[in-house]
């Protein structure tokens, strides 16, 4: 078992959820393709969307359904700074995972997160696990106490 899935593993264990992430046949580096392997709706899945906060330097997790994208301007104001894109180096140094496989949960330091309310009209969501085979399912509502994501609008609108 890889550090990162550890970690994550401990991490929804340290909380009394035992919930046991699943391996895919297929990689879910991609939310259609966690969707298409776990058999769930797009919107089912929560990607960790990283982005790096211009004034603190930290990265800042946005968590979202699986169809939606982050309008950067909105994810700033939520935020309070301005934001770009957060670098290979950052995303690892401040969570521990490698891009394509970032968990909400589990990092190796604190991160500022907020949650797409998208997400919580679901009863079950999955998220990635720490690698990019890995997903486990969650209730939408116990993602956001174990993640400690605030609510808000950060969504872009299709025209």
């Amino acid at each position: 078992m890889s550090k990162s899935l550890k970690r994550v593993t401990k991490a929804l264990q340290d909380v009394g959820l035992s919930i046991t992430p699943i391996e895919m046949d297929a990689e879910t580096r991609t939310a259609q393709q966690a969707a298409d392997t776990a058999g769930c709706a797009l919107d089912q899945i929560a990607k960790s969307i990283i982005f790096g906060g211009q004034n603190s330097g930290t990265a800042i997790m946005f968590i979202t359904a699986g169809g939606n994208q982050v309008d950067t301007a909105k994810a700033s104001a939520v935020a309070g700074e301005p934001l770009g894109k957060a670098d290979a180096a950052l995303i690892r140094a401040q969570t521990g995972f490698a891009i394509g496989g970032v968990a909400p949960v589990g990092h190796l330091n604190p991160i500022r997160a907020f949650i797409d309310p998208r997400l919580l009209e679901f009863d079950v969501v999955y998220a990635a696990a720490g690698t990019p085979r890995h997903i486990f399912p969650i209730a939408p509502q116990q993602l956001v106490e174990i993640s400690g994501a605030q609510h808000s609008d950060f969504i872009m609108i299709s025209k």
